[in-house]
């Protein structure tokens, strides 16, 4: 299957744009994703989801056959063999989004399953070498790894990789699925920042997962009772700064 011309897709896309009058950034709000998804597009870098390719057309004035070609057809109507080949594009694009999903899906369960194993042998050396005792493995581990682990577990197995169109039509605090509920404080989410929070989100919660335990190890070495309190809520709830600063940088 001939694939699409990445080099060609941009520069049509950012001929079309400057013809338009549109900055990059005017562009990526009229499709909910960032000024840096457009960039890429029109380098040649990546190319956008499948089910951008409608709205990006109607945003540039022409054609998803004229989008999918970089070139205008100037009235030209396709054979069948064309509009076979592209539809044969549109499906490849499609598979490969869906591919390259996947792909970060079986990454990040793989690394949730090591992150969790690695914490258990880290509990196991700390109580075999009587550096904690079970209070303190009670109060300040266990609760903690679980908090970390089982929200970690979420997003590297359960969430939803895309969110439903009434988050990038209205201006929406707090995602709810099920039982999980994250309010980001007056920050907006949408599909634009919602991969880059989903990306921060596996990445700092196996960091503290496996982080956590010699931390507090060492930590209890010099701090009182009440700044290793101090230092255990600080880990718990420092999950909600990053993505904060994460949704806000990407809305």
């Amino acid at each position: 299957m001939e694939s699409i011309n990445r080099e060609k897709f941009g520069s049509f896309v950012a001929q079309l744009r400057k013809e338009k009058g549109l900055t990059q950034q005017e562009l990526a709000d009229g499709l909910y994703v960032s000024n840096k998804a457009v960039s890429k597009w029109e380098r040649g870098q990546s190319l956008p989801d499948i089910s951008l390719l409608s709205p990006l057309a109607e945003l540039l004035g022409v054609t998803v056959a004229e989008l999918l070609k970089g070139e205008r057809l100037m009235g030209q109507s396709l054979d069948n063999r064309e509009v076979d080949v592209l539809v044969g594009k549109a499906l490849q694009l499609s598979a490969q989004e869906g591919e390259r999903r996947r792909r970060d899906r079986r990454f990040w369960r793989r690394a949730w399953a090591v992150c969790a194993a690695a914490v258990v042998l880290e509990l196991l050396f700390l109580l075999s070498s009587s550096r904690l005792t079970a209070v303190e493995l009670w109060d300040y581990l266990l609760l903690t790894e679980a908090l970390t682990l089982g929200i970690g577990a979420y997003f590297c197995f359960l969430v939803k990789e895309t969110l439903p169109a009434y988050y990038d039509e209205n201006r929406i605090c707090v995602y709810s699925d099920g039982i999980f509920r994250m309010n980001l404080g007056g920050v907006r989410i949408n599909n634009s920042n919602w991969p880059h929070i989903i990306a921060m989100g596996r990445r700092w919660l196996l960091s503290l997962a496996v982080l956590w335990p010699p931390v507090f190890a060492l930590a209890r070495l010099v701090l009182p009772d009440m700044a290793m309190l101090a230092l255990t809520l600080l880990f718990c709830l420092g999950f909600f700064i990053p993505t904060i600063y994460t949704a806000w940088k990407h809305q």
